[in-house]
């Protein structure tokens, strides 16, 4: 199965245009997850809590942890996020910090590097901006995790940028950044 992390809030999404092009390009059973439909909530004490005593158990079994198995399991791994204020949206950290489960997605070795557990050998980034885009604040924060903590050795990144600039025309660069897939 491939994964398809959609952490679009607008219907219309520039960036969706470029990841439903991206998956008509690399064909296969994709999986859409919509980070908007989840309903997800950033960890608190009490959610926190009660996922350390599920791990302190060794019980993976808990639907808490379904999203944390689907990523690991994931055979390719797509995320789409709009670039918003030099980063990607709260959805998708609310998202990695829901998944990110020591013996699921990652384990530490003995002298408390991480190890990852994750199938995927690739992960693709895909976002716009409306301005320019610096991957140092979004980009750069999800290849390190996913290369350095999830195990996933390859990491692209796709983007159009300037799409909201006086002069500049967005559906023209989407559309050529699309045809270029």
């Amino acid at each position: 199965m491939k994964l398809f992390i959609d952490s679009c809030i607008r219907e219309d999404s520039r960036t969706n245009i470029l990841a439903e092009a991206f998956m008509e390009k690399h064909p296969g059973k994709w999986k859409t997850l919509s980070l908007v439909d989840l309903g997800l909530k950033p960890l608190n004490e009490e959610r926190l809590d009660a996922r350390m005593a599920y791990l302190n158990k060794g019980d993976f079994n808990n639907p808490a942890f379904d999203l944390a198995k689907e990523f690991a399991e994931a055979e390719e791994i797509l995320i789409a996020s709009p670039y918003y204020d030099y980063s990607f949206s709260a959805l998708l950290k609310t998202y990695i910090e829901n998944i990110y489960i020591i013996g699921i997605v990652s384990r530490y070795d003995e002298t408390g590097r991480p190890i990852g557990l994750c199938r995927a050998k690739r992960l693709t980034y895909i976002t716009t901006a409306g301005g320019p885009y610096d991957p140092a604040y979004s980009y750069e924060y999800i290849r390190r995790i996913a290369t350095e903590c999830f195990g996933i050795k390859e990491c692209n990144l796709i983007y159009a940028e300037n799409l909201d600039i006086v002069g500049y025309d967005a559906t023209a660069i989407i559309e050529a950044k699309r045809k270029s897939l």
